[in-house]
């Protein structure tokens, strides 16, 4: 749970951060265009003199101004929510993706290193060092059979179920809270919709019109959340079922290990 908070309250240092330069890069740019229209009244106050073609600076374009653009105008509350949706699932998603890759291991060269030291050697010892110096959920599975083995092969099977279970549990650890913000991002889209034709109902009330441009700000309003909102819920959607692939794969290695296992202490068992 800490480790939540602590990914929360950096996140959401990071969008805090980040509306803050986008709000000093607009100021900026307003602060730049009033500077134009001031050159261009003096301009033309004063008398014309022939200079040589300046060339002017290219006008910043994009899909990060673009994004910005639309950032703002979808209203900067409910869009400021969606970003954090989609920064938080990010941050849950690399946490997992990095989990499931640092649990990989070569589980066919366990096996045989496990089955070679047991087997060939007889050195139980050196087949439990070989589990607990390898990284990664099978080869902690392997380590428990392992030390259950002078107990029986009965002992060995129900301590690898047990703990093959605490095991997979631990794969799908934080996954709940992906298909949380896969959830909440349309739905806080969907609620700027609302918010959007509210606004929209209370420009055609205040101005007792219903022209176009009376309501277009509204619309907008409602449009682009809805937008930003079901955009992050694909994009997390796609790194979640991409989770759930690793899991599985992961998982079905695991069981093919752990029977591997179980026929070892069979054979070390009999051969005893």
């Amino acid at each position: 749970m800490k480790k939540v908070f602590a990914i929360i309250a950096l996140m959401g240092v990071f969008t805090f951060g980040m509306t803050q330069s986008v709000s000093a890069q607009d100021e900026a740019d307003s602060a730049a265009v009033e500077q134009v229209d001031s050159a261009a009244v003096d301009t033309a106050a004063a008398p014309v003199v022939d200079e040589a073609p300046v060339e002017s600076e290219p006008v910043e374009t994009g899909m990060y101004k673009t994004i910005k653009t639309k950032f703002i105008e979808g209203s900067a509350g409910f869009m400021a929510l969606v970003a954090i949706a989609l920064i938080l699932g990010l941050a849950f998603c690399i946490e997992r993706i990095i989990y499931l890759s640092l649990s990989k291991v070569n589980a066919v060269k366990l096996v045989e290193d496990v089955e070679d030291a047991l087997l060939n050697k007889g050195d139980l010892e050196g087949a439990k060092a070989i589990a607990r110096d390898t990284r990664g959920p099978i080869a902690s599975i392997f380590y428990q059979g392992l030390t259950r083995l002078n107990d029986g092969a009965d002992a060995v099977e129900k301590s690898v179920v047990a703990y093959g279970a605490v095991q997979a549990s631990k794969l799908e650890s934080g996954c709940s809270w992906i298909t949380l913000f896969i959830g909440m991002a349309p739905s806080l889209g969907f609620l700027g919709t609302v918010i959007g034709m509210v606004q929209a109902f209370d420009d055609i009330q205040a101005a007792g019109d219903i022209s176009p441009t009376v309501v277009a700000g509204g619309m907008k309003v409602a449009l682009l959340t809805t937008i930003f909102g079901i955009v992050v819920a694909l994009i997390l959607q796609v790194f979640y079922n991409y989770i759930l692939a690793e899991i599985e794969g992961l998982t079905a290695k695991m069981e093919d290990s752990t029977i591997s296992l179980l026929d070892i202490v069979a054979k070390y068992s009999n051969k005893k």
